[in-house]
Order: structure tokens, then C-alpha cells, then sequence
């Protein structure tokens, strides 16, 4: 389905299925055998040839402990040995601790590289857990009581010595790379622009960052660590704003202003086209998706937000139902945690790009109490400036020399060049044409990138 097929791109962690926080019952010891069994292949069949930016080494070692647990099962479901009580209850403990594993390994695997990058000790950390909570339950495990074959009593024996010395593990290469990418914007701070090569090492031998897609991409993630952001989570708002601001003078420094384009296919040739949606896949929708509609009007999504239970929601219909005095979810029905709306910003992107492909109007939503709020406390530090200041420095000599390629980019917000530039010259092109006469002039009034010419620039994708 299209609409699958688009969701699909987004580079977001997807939020936990509820069974991942509920331990089988009503199953006989087979049975729960069995099932742990097949989750733990699963599990090993899904990550252990994947390819991962960071967390190569927790990531390998987790699933080395998976297959000891395997070898386990697979011995215990062929024998039918019957399990004591003690047992039953650890191998329920082992279903969640085995969901969380997947949860974890999925959130390596999907996440942003430089969010990655930034959370490098907070991960760590999350596997060093796991590891403490799988040496408890083997710990509890009855192994003395549940007749096992030598080869695999060895093996849970040495895998319960190893987690007893197990130590919170931090890999040396990934720590390198998260302080490079914090010295970066240490020299931003300072008023200094980073080395071109080394930023270019950076992004794109060693992170893999090596277009304006996946450059993009990693912008977009970064935004929706500052919408979602809370208030104990380091960095702090304020410091992804300048990540933000860093890593997009990169996609402009590195990348160019041309626009990324997405390959589809017509019979059996394919073609070019520009932005994220397809013709191909604009055709498919004759009818409004319905992952674009409220769950509770039914209509097309004006300002999808999220509430406390990970479900999106029109705004004014979900506030509707809060001030009429409900508490729980429309659609599952949990009560919830609180009655922070956060704004689905990725979603309502898609909304638009859809309206705009079907040349359906869409009233941009009001800047919310609680968006403010999200920005307020994202205010730009002098590195989120300086970085900004750069990117306009890029953006006026690229209209400076005429570059066609830049000339329907706008900065992003009203004041983007003004705050960057208070009163200093900025270039402003007269014409577009190859000519001679074409000549570039100064004006001291700050404005954006749009005023810098007399053509309609429309927008910038940044």
C-alpha cells in the first residue's frame, strides 16, 4: 500500500506493541517454550547480519547471549522436560527482557546516526541494564532443578560468570566521533567556521551521511528531538538547536543547494522526480488515507498531535474531549499520563505534501501554547547562531554567482538572515540571466533569502 510505503520512510522509533509489556499466560511449559524460543530466532534472524552505525559491539554481545538462551530452549523443547515453578516465572521474565532487547536493538537500528552519536552513554547505558536484569534472572534461574544436557549447563554457567563481571561498555570510536561532533560546534561557539575537510570526513566517510537525502533526513530527526524534547534529557533543546543549525550549514556546504530527487518507476523505466512523494504514489490515493484522518472526527488531520499513549489526534478534537472531561484515550482507552499535546510534525508534513499533490487546501495550524512553549525553551545559543550566520554566508554568494539551483530557497522563519546579520550588507541579485549585465548589489536591510532577487522564490528545504 502507498500509504504504508511512505510511513515506512520515516526514520522514526515506533512505539512498543503492547504485549511487549505483558508476560504470556494461560500457556503450558511447552507452550511458553516454544513461544520463547521463536521470538529469540526471530530476534537473532533480524539483527545479527544487520548493519549498524554505533553500538556495533553491546549490540553484538546481546545477541551472543540470545543464542546461549536459544541453544537452552531448543534443548528443553525437544526433551519436554517439565519445568518448576521458579523456572516458569524466569522464562516470563525472559519474554519481556527479550522484547525490550528487540525494542533496544530496533532503536539502534532505526534512530538518527548523530541522535545515535548524542545518546551514545544513555544507550550504553539502557544495555548495561539488560545485561544486570538477565544475570539476576539467571541468578534465580533453577538450573540444578531441570535436567539438562552438559553442553548446555556449561553454557548458561559461563554466560551467568561472564554477566558477573560484566561492565558498563562504551566504544572508544564512538565516543570519539560524539566529542569531534560536540568540537564542531564548540568552534561555532567560539565565532570560527569548521574545516571543510574535516566535516566532510566527518559526515561522510565516517558516518555514512553522503547526500542531501539522508543529510536531510538527519535534520528532521534532530527537529523532532526539540518538539518531543523533555526537560531531563540531555542535550538540553537549546543545544540540539545548534546541532540542527550545524548539520544543516553541512548539507548546504557539502551537498549543494540542489534538491535530492526520488526514483519511481513507470512500466518498466524509471524516472526522476523531485521532493519526497511520487506521482506514482499520489495516484494511488483516491480517497484521504486514513492514517491522515482523526480517529475521532474522522477528517482529514489540520494539526495531528500526540497524547501520552503514543496515538495521534486532530488537536482541536482531542482538546474537545479533555475539556469535556474524559482522561483516557479515544482509541485504547488507557488513562492518561498527563495532557501534553506534542506535535506530530512528520505526519502533518505528509499531510501537506499530500494536499499539495491533490490541490487540496490546508490551513497551516496557529502557533500553540504548547509549541511556544517547545521553543522557548529551544532559544539559540551563539553556535546555533553562528552556524545560521554561515549557512546565510553560503546561501548569498550561491545567489552572488547567479546559482539558478539556489534561487527558490527561502531561509527557514521570517528573521533567519536578520538574526544572523543585523545590519551588516547582504547580497541582493538583480536578474537571473546569463548575461553580462547581470550584476549582484549590496543592501544594508536585512532580509531573507527570497528578497535577495526579484524572481518568486518560493521556499527552502532545509
Amino acid at each position: 500500500m502507498a500509504t504504508a510505503a511512505i510511513f515506512s520512510s520515516l526514520r522514526r522509533r515506533r512505539s512498543p506493541s503492547l504485549e511487549a509489556f505483558l508476560a504470556p499466560v494461560d500457556l503450558t511449559d511447552v507452550a511458553l517454550v516454544q513461544t520463547l524460543a521463536s521470538v529469540s530466532v526471530d530476534l537473532i534472524s533480524s539483527f545479527s547480519h544487520k548493519p549498524l552505525a554505533f553500538q556495533r559491539k553491546n549490540s553484538r554481545s546481546l545477541i551472543r547471549k540470545i543464542e546461549v538462551f536459544v541453544v537452552l530452549l531448543e534443548f528443553l523443547k525437544e526433551s519436554r522436560s517439565s519445568l518448576p515453578s521458579t523456572g516458569i516465572l524466569c522464562f516470563k521474565e525472559l519474554y519481556l527482557l527479550l522484547y525490550r532487547s528487540k525494542i533496544l536493538l530496533d532503536y539502534c537500528s532505526q534512530s538518527s546516526k548523530l541522535w545515535l552519536l548524542l545518546q551514545s552513554h544513555s544507550i550504553s547505558g539502557h544495555f548495561h541494564d539488560l545485561d544486570q536484569e538477565i544475570s539476576t534472572l539467571l541468578d534465580v534461574f533453577p538450573l540444578n532443578e531441570i535436567e539438562l544436557s552438559e553442553d548446555v549447563r556449561e553454557q548458561i554457567e559461563l554466560l551467568q560468570k561472564q554477566l558477573s563481571r560484566a561492565k558498563l561498555f562504551i566504544d572508544k570510536r564512538d565516543e570519539m566521533l560524539r566529542l569531534q561532533f560536540f568540537s564542531f560546534l564548540d568552534k561555532f561557539e567560539k565565532g570560527e567556521i569548521p574545516d571543510r575537510v574535516e566535516l566532510q570526513v566527518f559526515f561522510v566517510e565516517r558516518l555514512g551521511i553522503k547526500d542531501v537525502k539522508s543529510c536531510r533526513a538527519e535534520i528532521e530527526f534532530l527537529e523532532e528531538q526539540i518538539y518531543n524534547h523533555e526537560g531531563e534529557v540531555e542535550p538540553t533543546a537549546s543545544v540540539l538547536n545548534g546541532f540542527v543549525a550545524l548539520t544543516r550549514y553541512c548539507r548546504f556546504l557539502l551537498f549543494g543547494f540542489e534538491e535530492d530527487e526520488v526514483e519511481f518507476s513507470v512500466g518498466n523505466q524509471k524516472k526522476l522526480r523531485k521532493g519526497l512523494i511520487t506521482q506514482e504514489i499520489a495516484d494511488t490515493f483516491l480517497t484521504i488515507p486514513k492514517d491522515f484522518c482523526c480517529p475521532i472526527s474522522l477528517d482529514l488531520m489540520q494539526d495531528p498531535v500526540i497524547i501520552s499513549t503514543g496515538q495521534t489526534y486532530d488537536r482541536d478534537s482531542i482538546s474537545r474531549w479533555m475539556e469535556e472531561g474524559h482522561y483516557t484515550c479515544p482509541k485504547t482507552g488507557q488513562m492518561l499520563a498527563h495532557s501534553r499535546l506534542v506535535p506530530n510534525r512528520a505526519l502533518r508534513n505528509l499531510i501537506l505534501q499530500w494536499c499539495t499533490a491533490h490541490g487540496i487546501p490546508l490551513d497551516p495550524p496557529e502557533c500553540t501554547d504548547s509549541a511556544a512553549e517547545t521553543f522557548a525553551a529551544a532559544l539559540p545559543t551563539k553556535a546555533a547562531l553562528e552556524a545560521n550566520r554561515a549557512t546565510a554566508s553560503l546561501l548569498i554568494q550561491q545567489l552572488a554567482s547567479g546559482n539558478a539551483g539556489c534561487k527558490d530557497y527561502r531561509c527557514p522563519g521570517d528573521s533567519f538572515v536578520s538574526k544572523n546579520g543585523k545590519g551588516k550588507p547582504l547580497v541582493h541579485c538583480r536578474s537571473w540571466s546569463n548575461s553580462p549585465s547581470s550584476e549582484a548589489t549590496l543592501i544594508s536591510k536585512p532580509c531573507c533569502a527570497r528578497e535577495f532577487c526579484n524572481c518568486n522564490a518560493q521556499s527552502i528545504n532545509f
